[in-house]
């Protein structure tokens, strides 16, 4: 027995019996109310699962969560999660600031996820959603003395942003929040207020995305994504105390930059105009992947077309998340 199909087992002893081998996803449009998810210590059905009106994080934002992807390869028949550990290992942080515990170790949690992606018969691609967070139901704003929660929810799902020509964008007149403010470093519900505003002032003003600044001034990241600029062949990344993020996503891809490509990548703070004056700019993240940028208010990125190196990230980075590449196997875990 290897590794995956020991802690698939221990997931398996966590769960309730199946009780519906009909729910095929591949051959019938995925039906979300008659899905599976784990909630309350339970996978249920989606349409079984009830939150209370007063629900803590609903009304103060006392939550936190991941966005974790799963690929299909056809060719293998293979369902692959990309990088779960590191996910589950974020989430646990996430719940540290906010003073919470996930209910599982990470080896857990990883096997419950493949467990809930098996019982839902998933041969696409797939979106997953782990969300912890506080249940109790009155009135207070505080983090002490309320009951924890967790959940996780998955769902078929393409792409983020329509990148097939590139992306649009605007610098927003909205600041990312301080970690002073706010944890900037961990993925919490209610600070993405911060994003949404973000992004729907880059909407209404006809772009796709928006781009945030600090409050100094330099460049962050996108509403939901990390920012790589590339000049003269050197990649360029705001550093994690410029209150980013710090994207799995981003370190996948300062990796396959100096380890794949033997090209120079550098952490720094970056100043708006260097936008204006970049051969390529990147977003990228789980929900976003590769995310190519040909313009930013109104001006042209390089050619104004997508560039040679985000084509070359991109097919390694589809290679790679379908474990088609020995090398980073490891980080690809099979479902099936």
């Amino acid at each position: 027995m290897d590794a995956h199909e020991a802690t698939r087992g221990s997931a398996q002893m966590l769960l309730e019996p199946d009780d519906s081998a009909a729910n095929s996803i591949g051959s019938r449009p995925f039906d979300r109310e008659r899905a599976w998810v784990y909630f309350n210590g339970q996978l249920r059905r989606y349409s079984d699962c009830r939150l209370g009106p007063m629900t803590h994080a609903l009304h103060y934002g006392t939550g936190c969560f991941e966005g974790i992807r799963a690929y299909w390869n056809q060719t293998r028949n293979q369902l692959y999660m990309f990088r779960a550990e590191e996910h589950y290992d974020r989430l646990r942080q996430s719940t540290r600031i906010l003073k919470m515990a996930l209910p599982l170790d990470t080896a857990q949690l990883c096997a419950l996820t493949g467990e809930l992606l098996r019982r839902n018969e998933f041969r696409s691609d797939v979106y997953i959603r782990p969300l912890a967070y506080k249940s109790s139901e009155e009135i207070g704003v505080r983090l002490h003395n309320l009951e924890d929660a967790f959940l996780i929810y998955a769902q078929p799902f393409g792409s983020y942003i329509d990148a097939a020509n590139g992306t649009r964008c605007m610098v927003s007149s909205w600041r990312r929040v301080d970690d002073n403010s706010a944890p900037a470093r961990a993925k919490i519900t209610g600070t993405y207020i911060n994003s949404a505003l973000a992004k729907s002032e880059a909407y209404d003003n006809g772009y796709d995305e928006a781009i945030v600044l600090g409050q100094d001034g330099h460049v962050c990241e996108g509403s939901a994504e990390n920012l790589f600029l590339i000049r003269k062949g050197t990649l360029i990344t705001p550093p994690v105390y410029d209150n980013i993020l710090e994207g799995i996503t981003r370190a996948t891809i300062l990796q396959l930059w100096t380890e794949d490509l033997g090209l120079t990548a550098v952490e720094r703070p970056i100043d708006r105009t260097e936008l204006y004056l970049a051969d390529e700019v990147i977003l990228c993240g789980t929900g976003a992947q590769l995310s190519p940028v040909v313009e930013i208010d109104t001006r042209p990125v390089g050619e104004g077309v997508v560039g040679p190196f985000a084509k070359q990230l991109e097919g390694l980075y589809s290679q790679l998340v379908r474990g088609e590449i020995e090398k980073y196997r490891e980080w690809c875990l099979p479902v099936y």
